[in-house]
């Protein structure tokens, strides 16, 4: 996998935590402010209560020490089982909230980014592999959904108790209070200088395991000619490489992580020994009790908790951001080919009359252009047919139509109207295309024609299968019409695929028509009697036909010869005859007598 595809979102230049970002990110969170705000009820409680069992522990080891009678002191008992209790529910109750909240967001961002991936333009797709937009749907959905309950408890619960700590210390013996706190500025500088360094390395995993995913899908897609071509052994070489990357820079990831964390306990552990030291030199000579010295060694302890609940947060957050980015860099990626701020419909939306390509020029990539000053008109009732060298521009031609992309420079019109000023949703679902290689979903047979028209009864799915001759094979398949394709069609053949497309097109009953080699993987008497079928169904349609086999195109209203992105021939088939162009010698080539030379050639 080429790893320029991977380049517009993997900036592996380190910066500071981007503050806008986190602020869009946390707007997925709105619908569960309710939970959010239980979390922070919750986190503040919690906090509460650790303050206060250290100070119940002081009060009830001097009160034992002074020789307070057991009945006086049990009040203290009873109010540190109360706060246990408190303590136990809070804790239950923000892992029951933080859950809701994980849950509920991923759920949100997954679906708001295929709903987004359902938006966007071909182009898109040309430049983003299938597994690098699988890693951002579930790995970084789930570690940026997984991230912000937890953040918001530790940085609640967190800045509660440091500053509960802080103030507890402060009120009982603020010299040995200070004595602790040096600690904090060493682990604010340990945790600027590992910021850098953590958000570089976690930038590369997740461009590591991005790669490796579309790796993964391709390579499992591809198995079949995986092993046609005896591929494996280089194949592995090339996963390798990629798993070498993902190894290194997990290990570097993990290897600061590693350091970063002992480096905030050790300091932590040093906040103890200060307050030991100093608190035990006090205990001596009189000027501090030992229940106040326990309550201090205790707060020493939990003031490094809170510390290094924070760092941790701080250490996923340095590698959540790279996935946050991926995730709302998807989310707010605005489609090439959209409806205009004013669209139109032609005067008689229930019917295509007129297609017409004004001097059209398209290059999928800047300064290598596809199509050149294409123009031609097409009307209701009309087939048009595209022949010419592979590559010369066919498919272009009605991928523009659909409004796949748009044009460079030109106008395609509808009934006047140009493109770009029809609605897109009404444009798409007046075309029925089937493809050389079509598309099946896990399903049955009957789920994939169906999916040409949703709301199609059995018996209609049934007719648009007869019409196109699929039923001599599906009534003899297992179940027949229920019987599974499997993953992508596998279990059927590419023919039977494509007679299922096919049913498939038909059944949309669709304004244009459009087959691109769509019938080039059946035999010819059942492609004569789809034809036939397919005759019937194109009466008042407009319809554009991509075909090798010169038996397909013959009876074209219009036949048009693509090459180098120009229209180089039109007209019917007879008048392209008598012209002796290319058309012709096309055709001269496929006769019977050219083949039977070709495949005999003299000694």
């Amino acid at each position: 996998m080429s790893a320029e595809l991977f380049e517009d979102d993997d900036d592996a230049t380190p910066r500071r935590l981007d503050l806008q970002l986190w602020r869009r990110i946390v707007t997925h969170a709105h619908p569960y402010r309710l939970q959010a705000a239980g979390m922070v009820v919750t986190g503040l409680l919690v906090a509460g209560v650790d303050v206060s069992l250290p100070l119940l522990t002081a009060w009830l080891i001097d009160g034992a020490a002074a020789g307070q009678p057991l009945a006086e002191l049990a009040p203290y008992g009873v109010a540190y089982a109360t706060l246990l209790a408190l303590l136990a529910g809070g804790i239950y109750l923000f892992i029951v909230l933080a859950g809701q909240i994980s849950t509920g967001v991923a759920h949100d961002l997954r679906r708001a980014g295929f709903a987004r991936l359902q938006q966007l333009s071909f182009s898109f797709y040309d430049q983003h592999p299938v597994g690098w937009l699988v890693a951002r749907l579930t790995s970084d959905c789930g570690k940026v959904s997984g991230l912000l309950p937890w953040l918001l408890l530790d940085t609640v619960w967190g800045t509660s108790l440091v500053l509960g700590i802080a103030a507890a210390m402060l009120w009982l013996n603020p010299l040995l209070a200070l004595v602790v706190l040096l600690v904090v500025p060493p682990l604010v500088g340990v945790s600027l200088i590992f910021q850098r360094m953590m958000l570089e390395s976690s930038r590369k995993v997740r461009r590591a395991n991005a790669m490796i995913t579309s790796s993964f899908n391709e390579s499992i897609a591809g198995v079949r000619t995986t092993k046609a071509l005896a591929r494996e052994a280089p194949n592995l070489e090339e996963f390798q490489v990629l798993s070498t990357d993902m190894f290194t820079h997990s290990m570097r990831n993990a290897l600061q992580s590693a350091v970063y964390l002992p480096l905030v306990i050790v300091l932590g552990s040093l906040g103890v020994g200060l307050a030991l030291w100093r608190g035990g030199v006090e205990v001596t000579m009189g000027g501090l009790t030992l229940g106040t010295l326990i309550a201090f060694m205790q707060y020493a302890k939990l003031f490094s908790m809170p510390i290094q609940d924070m760092a941790r947060q701080f250490t996923l957050l340095q590698a959540a951001q790279a996935a946050a980015e991926r995730v709302q860099g998807l989310l707010e990626t605005v489609p090439q080919i959209r409806d205009s701020d004013t669209p139109q419909l032609p005067d008689d939306p229930e019917q295509i009359r007129e297609v017409a390509f004004e001097d059209v020029d398209f290059s999928y990539k800047e300064g290598e252009p596809v199509l050149q000053q294409c123009s031609f008109e097409v009307r209701q009732g009309q087939t048009i047919a595209l022949v010419g060298p592979t590559g010369g521009g066919k498919s272009t031609i009605v991928k523009l139509l659909s409004r796949f992309y748009d044009a460079d420079a030109g106008a395609i019109r509808i009934d006047g109207v140009p493109l770009p000023e029809l609605p897109l949703g009404w444009l798409q679902a007046r075309f029925g295309i089937v493809l050389q290689t079509p598309h099946l979903f896990s399903g049955t047979v009957a789920d994939n024609i169906r999916y040409g028209n949703l709301e199609a009864t059995d018996e209609q799915v049934r007719a648009a299968a007869a019409l196109v001759h699929a039923d001599r094979f599906i009534e003899k398949l297992p179940d027949g019409y229920d019987t599974d394709v499997g993953e992508g069609g596998g279990s059927l053949s590419t023919g039977q695929r494509q007679l299922v497309s096919l049913a498939r097109a038909v059944l949309a009953d669709p304004q244009v028509f459009v087959m691109d080699e769509a019938t080039s993987s059946v035999d010819t008497e059942t492609e004569q009697a789809i034809q036939a079928g397919i005759d019937a169904l194109l009466e008042d349609r407009i319809a554009f036909v991509i075909a090798h086999r010169l038996s397909t195109v013959r009876n074209a209203d219009q036949i048009l010869v693509v090459d180098g992105g120009r229209i180089t021939e039109r007209g019917t088939h007879a008048s392209l005859m008598g012209a002796g162009g290319y058309y012709a010698q096309l055709v001269a080539r496929n006769t019977p007598q050219a083949r039977a030379v070709a495949d005999n050639p003299a000694p």
